[in-house]
């Protein structure tokens, strides 16, 4: 009787263990980006994957892997830290990619963002818009972008008291609302 028992209990407590832990199918990894209540998604570059070459700064990658739970096209906009409000002086074409699709663009001011939260004084917040992307089904997806004004965080802390005219600070996508 007292083997029963034992087995019984043994079974329970194996049961409770099992299905309180977690799955590893059922976690987010840490650096995944998901959907915000409206559909879009913010993209910040302190939250990418960056890859930085001094010697050529025009293959600096930032890399994001989000997860699309609506499906459609998404506009695709960069948004960069600047101080001159006319021109973002970005030397290279940004090349942005989404698995074989890829946008190329040069960026130039369609608007500023007077009080946004991203950068502070002397900087302005200036978007540009890239183009779009369509998202055919739910699912994780990698977005990449190119570019000399992805900055290695060693550059935008600097203490030295260098000056940076530009720096790209996010990507956003936007459902397209028909």
């Amino acid at each position: 009787m007292n083997r029963k028992i034992f087995t019984l209990f043994g079974l329970v407590i194996l049961f409770v263990w099992s299905c309180g832990s977690n799955s590893p199918k059922a976690e987010m990894p840490e650096n995944v980006v998901v959907q915000e209540s409206d559909g879009s998604f913010s993209l910040h570059l302190e939250e990418a994957v960056c890859y930085s070459d001094a010697h050529h700064p025009e293959s600096n990658t930032a890399e994001w892997n989000v997860v699309v739970s609506k499906p459609g096209t998404y506009k695709v906009w960069l948004s960069s830290a600047t101080k001159d409000t006319t021109d973002l002086s970005y030397i290279n074409s940004v090349r942005i990619s989404l698995l074989d699709k890829h946008i190329e663009v040069d960026p130039a001011i369609d608007r500023v963002v007077r009080d946004s939260k991203e950068v502070s004084l002397p900087y302005y917040r200036a978007d540009s818009y890239a183009g779009s992307f369509y998202f055919s089904e739910p699912g994780e997806y990698s977005i990449q972008v190119i570019s000399e004004k992805v900055l290695p965080k060693e550059a935008m802390n600097n203490s030295r008291g260098e000056s940076l005219d530009t720096r790209l600070v996010s990507v956003i996508l936007t459902p397209l609302t028909r």
